[in-house]
């Protein structure tokens, strides 16, 4: 801050944002966390959601619970991962019997620490992240007594559910003691805000881990019909309507470009692969599916894995980094298709955001396979920017409105496509035939069974 010429008393108020469905079980007395942090693409949960799939009988219940919360059951959202820490970890239901234990995603863990922790922390959350527990009434914005009776999760563990812009309390220790916490948004909703898509039909996809496609569809619930998620948008204030938007999620990105460096060995540095990729001018025939923990939207696919198609003799490091870097672009087409689907008007343009829109070439990738232009603003690092814009916006804060900004004013880049539609097809049926031979290589110990898999054979010595 020094460096920067600010000092502690500059700072108005503070915003949080951050990773949704990551789930954080601590004990009230101690301020300890009881296990570690379950992330959210951890998938110890996938055999409950396979039983749950694959039973004809549960099938009611599923959409019902998708219904009034706006999700699939997946090992994604937080309440099948609140479920195994109370079944499966001793310290954790001991606390529960003792009335001892706290629940919440990243933010109410901070919140809660920031404010005061054992000494009176505030244990809360905003809409946005509560949406993604698949615990809330996606229409009451509470606690759904249906959807907690389902998991089994005890309401008094829960959080708070408060609007993602209000003065929620101050801090208690560090050189910002006495400021307020202002703000609170899930990480792809506060970069819906840090690009300003505050009208129905605005859309942004940010790039990181994951990819994430929001689309604002004010304040109607829309219920996808296409593999998409009905999911908050935004409540930037206790007396503002409630926002939502369909959401579509990949669970692989720049993950997979991580996986090519520190698991393959293919390249030292992320720099490195940018040159392996712009040796070749395509991928040389070669598809990557990274579904190292299945698909998500719109396929949702947990029975599919990773998978390299189209090798041959020619194929070398650089179209398998080329294809990767199209695997992400690729997936991203396949959501941009369904949201297509349910907005009932294509977008005519794509706003992109994180870490991984500063390649360039990637965008440009982006632009060709979508076959609109992908537009880039100069300030890549949105959710924190949507977070700080909650929180200046807050009643009490009152630093700006963010509603009168005028969004013509920021500085874009902007990427054309420059490949045929021919070429753009015929790319993405062969994507969507790597994608159909993904699926159905993870099996369900049913189909296990069925195959006669698992069970030991003797084998006689010659």
């Amino acid at each position: 801050m020094k460096k920067l010429g600010f000092t502690p008393s500059d700072i108005k108020a503070i915003g949080i944002t951050n990773q949704r469905e990551t789930i954080i079980a601590w004990d009230k007395y101690s301020g300890q966390p009881l296990y570690n942090a379950i992330v959210w693409l951890d998938t110890r949960t996938a055999k409950e959601v396979d039983d749950i799939s694959s039973k004809s009988n549960l099938k009611v219940i599923a959409d019902r619970v998708r219904y009034l919360c706006g999700l699939p059951i997946s090992t994604y959202f937080s309440a099948l991962k609140i479920k195994w820490l109370l079944n499966n970890v001793p310290a954790v239901k001991t606390a529960v019997e003792e009335d001892r234990c706290l629940v919440g995603t990243v933010d109410s863990w901070l919140i809660w620490n920031l404010t005061g922790g054992k000494s009176g922390g505030l244990h809360m959350t905003d809409v946005t992240n509560a949406s993604r527990m698949m615990l809330m009434n996606i229409d009451t914005l509470k606690w759904d007594p249906y959807l907690c009776n389902y998991f089994k999760i005890p309401m008094n563990l829960l959080p708070e559910i408060r609007s993602s812009s209000e003065i929620y309390g101050y801090l208690t220790r560090t050189v910002l003691q006495g400021v307020a916490i202002s703000g609170c948004l899930g990480d792809q909703q506060a970069a819906l805000v840090g690009q300003m898509c505050f009208r129905p039909g605005q859309a942004k996809c940010t790039y990181g881990t994951g990819c994430f496609l929001l689309f604002n569809t004010g304040q109607q619930i829309v219920h996808s019909q296409h593999g998409l998620l009905t999911t908050v948008a935004y409540k930037l204030g206790p007396k503002r309507p409630v926002v939502y938007a369909l959401e579509g999620s990949v669970g692989v990105a720049g993950s997979a470009i991580r996986w090519l460096r520190d698991n393959l060995g293919i390249a030292s540095s992320y720099e490195e692969l940018d040159q392996l990729s712009s040796k070749v001018t395509d991928s040389g025939g070669v598809y990557f599916v990274p579904a190292f923990s299945g698909l998500f939207a719109p396929y949702w696919r947990p029975d599919a894995r990773g998978i390299l198609c189209g090798l041959t003799e020619y194929s070398h490091r650089g179209h398998i980094v080329r294809a990767s870097y199209e695997a992400v672009s690729f997936q991203v087409k396949d959501v941009l298709e369904a949201m297509n689907q349910e907005g009932g008007f294509p977008l005519s343009s794509l706003q992109v955001d994180g870490g991984m829109t500063n390649n360039d070439a990637l965008m440009q990738i982006q632009a060709d396979i979508l076959g609109i232009k992908t537009i880039r603003p100069s300030m890549s690092e949105t959710t924190a920017l949507g977070a700080a814009m909650a929180a200046g916006c807050a009643e009490g804060i009152d630093v700006w409105d963010i509603f009168s900004e005028d969004s013509a004013t920021i500085t874009n880049d902007v990427f054309t496509p420059k490949i045929s539609q021919n070429e753009r097809d015929e790319r993405y049926w062969r994507w969507k035939e790597a994608v159909k031979r993904s699926c159905g290589w993870e099996l369900h110990p049913e189909q296990k069974k069925i195959a006669g898999i698992g069970e030991v054979e003797e084998i006689s010595e010659i």
